[in-house]
């Protein structure tokens, strides 16, 4: 389907908001700020966004859609059919990396998290990534495991946000599997203290 250029329009705008809110911060970004990087003018800005809370609800809903998408379908897969924890964590590292320029926003500005309620939600999804890793009725060992297995994972995105995909993906989802291994003793050599 061919974009329109209101659609295209959109886009921009998104691109060029979310470059100023990390730069800048939320609060600090004015709507006059992101029509003056376009050279648009402000009443064609605020044609395709009401206000900037809308805007920034258009860039945090594509995540939100995209993780309980996942968790869905995970959710109505059959026992039977799952294939473990691993595809999983690289299904959920691969829609926290797609999305690594909000989750670096939500990190960095708390305030980010208040739109469309994105604190709660993460909290929610971490409980039923931690139950779809683990199982329902696990010990908290096991899930204090996937709980530093799936927040280990996103926040390897927030903390190399220079190395590539293909660099970061595989190092971080096998320390997320290993996480939920766990070897509760760590060798000795690597303990400081």
């Amino acid at each position: 389907m061919p974009r329109t250029p209101a659609s295209h329009t959109r886009e921009r705008i998104q691109s060029a908001a979310l470059e100023l809110f990390a730069a800048q911060g939320l609060q600090q970004t004015s709507m006059r700020q992101i029509a003056d990087r376009l050279g648009l003018t402000k009443p064609a800005l605020y044609y395709h966004f009401a206000s900037r809370e809308e805007l920034v609800r258009s860039l945090v809903q594509p995540l939100v859609d995209d993780v309980e998408e996942l968790l869905a379908r995970v959710e109505a897969q059959d026992a039977d059919d799952a294939a473990g924890p691993r595809p999983v964590l690289e299904a959920f590292f691969d829609i926290t990396y797609r999305h690594r320029a909000i989750n670096q926003l939500a990190v960095r500005e708390l305030s980010a998290l208040a739109y469309l309620d994105l604190g709660t939600r993460v909290v929610g999804w971490r409980h039923r990534l931690t139950t779809l890793l683990v199982g329902a009725d696990a010990d908290l060992a096991a899930r204090t495991r996937a709980v530093v297995a799936a927040g280990g994972l996103a926040d390897c995105i927030v903390m190399f946000p220079e190395v590539s995909l293909d660099d970061l993906r595989t190092p971080a989802i096998d320390a997320a599997c290993a996480a939920l291994v766990g070897d509760p003793t760590p060798p000795r050599d690597t303990v400081r203290g």
